[in-house]
């Protein structure tokens, strides 16, 4: 329980450790974070499939390859559903979000809502990870997810503060969105500990979810400002990496 809790605060910390990068950063160009959210897609994208949806087949038994493909598209649904009714990151904002614009209050407080909204998920899958008992591929998808924080993190800084919150309020709105990320870490946790035969489902939903997220949000998002070849190299590091680690930790 104590490795799990640590987790959760890691997830929901590494959307606070972003956001303080944003603070420092305002004016961070575009290619650079595009190249670091690539390579957290392909870490999300390789713990996604490594963590998540073979184990689920593996603990399915007879049935495994029905309920992990119904749990990955149930996954995939449920977040397309909360996509529609609070659209996120690109979708809300557009590709380009400029520091300096004329950024409208509601459609930024909007964003962090639709930020926070979408952790939950996220947090459910980094919590549903221990329930197979392999704790290193549950660390390896609380740091996939982890990854991806980061630079959401900074992105929730410079609309907020060119559409004049001020960085203290700011900083509470960023710091809340991480703890969404702690609370559903722990729902993910308790659920399959409770009621361990929804694993292999819960395991798929949540590798449904974070195939949602890669390829419908980080990857337009990472291809938006023309650096499609470096973003594209970024993401195979990244799933590459995991895959290594994963290897060799067994």
């Amino acid at each position: 329980m104590e490795m799990v809790l640590i987790t959760a605060l890691g997830v929901g910390g590494a959307t606070i450790f972003g956001s303080l990068i944003g603070f420092l950063f305002k004016n961070l160009s575009h290619r650079f974070s595009d190249i670091i959210l690539s390579f957290s897609a392909g870490v999300m994208l390789s713990a996604a499939v490594l963590g998540l949806v073979l184990p689920s087949l593996e603990y399915g038994g007879k049935y495994g390859l029905i309920i992990t493909i119904f749990g990955i598209f149930a996954g995939a649904l449920c977040l397309n559903l909360i996509d529609k009714l609070v659209p996120h990151l690109h979708k809300l904002m557009g590709a380009d979000i400029e520091p300096h614009g004329n950024t409208n209050l509601s459609k930024v407080l909007l964003f962090v809502l639709a930020i926070g909204i979408h952790n939950l998920p996220e947090g459910i899958a980094a919590g549903v990870g221990f329930g197979s008992g392999n704790v290193s591929q549950a660390l390896m998808i609380a740091g996939g997810i982890a990854l991806q924080n980061i630079p959401e993190g900074m992105v929730i800084i410079a609309p907020m503060l060119a559409a004049g919150v001020t960085p203290k309020k700011t900083f509470i709105c960023a710091m809340i969105t991480g703890l969404v990320e702690v609370v559903g870490t722990l729902i993910g946790y308790f659920a399959v500990s409770l009621a361990s035969a929804i694993l292999p489902f819960a395991l798929a939903f949540a590798g449904g979810t974070m195939l949602y997220v890669v390829s419908d949000e980080m990857i337009p998002e990472t291809h938006a400002h023309g650096s499609e070849r470096g973003a594209t190299y970024a993401l195979l590091v990244g799933f590459c990496l995991m895959l290594m680690i994963d290897v060799l930790l067994g």
